[in-house]
């Protein structure tokens, strides 16, 4: 089933690349309130996508901010 587009929010960010179990990897993956989430790493703005029906995005920008990331949302 696909996630209705109001869930899906879409980010900026500074994450270059990310190492297999690194903290972002895991804060992201063991979010309860995180259904899915991707980083583009070919785009420039390595665009962070994040699928949440109950995140608001200042909640996204926090919890990446909080890992030392920036994150800015795209709309």
């Amino acid at each position: 089933m696909e996630p209705n587009l109001n869930t899906i929010h879409i980010f900026k960010t500074n994450i270059k690349n990310l190492e297999q179990g690194c903290t972002m990897q895991e804060t992201l993956n063991n979010h309860t309130a995180i259904q899915q989430w991707s980083i583009d790493h070919e785009d420039i703005d390595c665009v962070l996508r994040v699928v949440s029906e109950t995140l608001e995005p200042k909640a996204i920008i926090a919890i990446i901010n909080d890992l030392g990331h920036e994150c800015q949302e795209l709309n």
